[in-house]
């Protein structure tokens, strides 16, 4: 008989959000706006790119990688919490459901951090080598460097898992809307020091090293485009790492400058929340947990299409293209 635990739960009841009924409503239309939005613009935008020569480009590649990482990452969490805000039920999950939702979650937002590294080594190279731009970043080495990616990212949380698989046996509850395993470290059988571990590695890999390397990338980027002597220049040089768009006049300039802010400032909400959670767990009460995550979880998938799309004009004229066809 193992000592360590009593009975190995076979279900769990995720409580939610929020307990106050009213709250529970506002919180529901809202994730649901905000749902909605982020599966029609990323289908949008992955639909735009595929079916558009013209955006069968490097960057727009991985920017289709990100709307497809966007889509099912918000969807592995996401309509089980509405679900539970509409119906008890829908709040209870099985341990093998609840063990799937965290490793899939945990796989994609992995995923998802590196690839916004690579984006953003792309840009590195389309801004300070632009006429080597096509030979390093050949369609050879950006498949090369999807499969990598996906796979590290998959074997990551694959083999950890793995050897010492997750089971509940403290309390049936967990106190958030999703299978968050920094919560659901507080309901495992006996020692979690191995997951504390592998959280903490984890993090460092997958997250806290990419982004350091984004913010390397970048200075590298504005380092570059400050040793063009014309104004003119510099701003074409900007725009290139605002996806392309076309400097003709001031509003232009403005719109290049914003754009490059908009991109930088998703990237500070996805891994500052992210780091904060998964490095700061223990000192953060479970309450702001569960509103801290929301930010990578709903409004990050949201926001990426928007950004990547509505601000870029050749994505703009390819969905015209196709209204116009239509």
């Amino acid at each position: 008989m193992n000592n360590d635990s009593e009975d190995v739960l076979s279900e769990l009841i995720l409580i939610g959000l929020s307990r106050d009924l009213q709250t529970q409503r506002m919180l529901f239309v809202s994730c649901l706006v905000m749902y909605t939005l982020t599966i029609c613009g990323n289908i949008i935008l992955t639909c735009v790119i595929i079916t558009s020569p013209h955006l069968h480009t490097p960057m727009y590649y991985f920017l289709c990688n990100l709307s497809f990482l966007d889509l099912f990452y918000s969807t592995s969490t996401v309509p089980k919490m509405l679900l539970g805000m509409i119906s008890t039920g829908g709040r209870r999950i099985s341990h093998t459901g609840c063990v799937l939702q965290m490793l899939i979650s945990l796989f994609l937002g992995q995923t998802e951090c590196i690839l916004l590294a690579v984006m953003a080594y792309d840009r590195y190279i389309a801004i300070c080598f632009p006429l080597r731009y096509m030979v390093i970043m050949s369609w050879k080495k950006c498949n090369i460097i999807t499969i990598t990616v996906w796979t590290g990212s998959f074997l990551n949380i694959s083999v950890p898992a793995s050897l010492k698989p997750f089971k509940f046996c403290k309390k049936s509850y967990v106190d958030h809307y999703f299978c968050e395993v920094i919560v659901l470290l507080k309901l495992v059988c006996g020692d979690t020091f191995f997951y504390e571990e592998m959280i903490f590695s984890s993090t460092l890999f997958s997250a806290l090293i990419p982004f350091g390397f984004i913010l390397s990338s970048y200075i590298c980027i504005i380092r570059a485009v400050l040793k063009i002597r014309s104004a003119s220049g510099r701003y074409k040089a900007f725009s290139t790492c605002s996806s392309h768009l076309t400097i003709r006049s001031e509003t232009g300039r403005k719109k290049a400058f914003s754009t490059c802010a908009s991109h930088l400032t998703v990237v500070f909400i996805f891994y500052g929340t992210g780091l904060i959670m998964y490095f700061g767990a223990t000192k953060i009460p479970t309450s702001k947990i569960k509103f801290i995550s929301l930010m990578y979880i709903v409004v990050t998938p949201m926001l990426n299409p928007m950004i990547y799309s509505l601000r870029n004009n050749d994505v703009k004229r390819a969905v015209k293209k196709i209204l116009i066809k239509r």
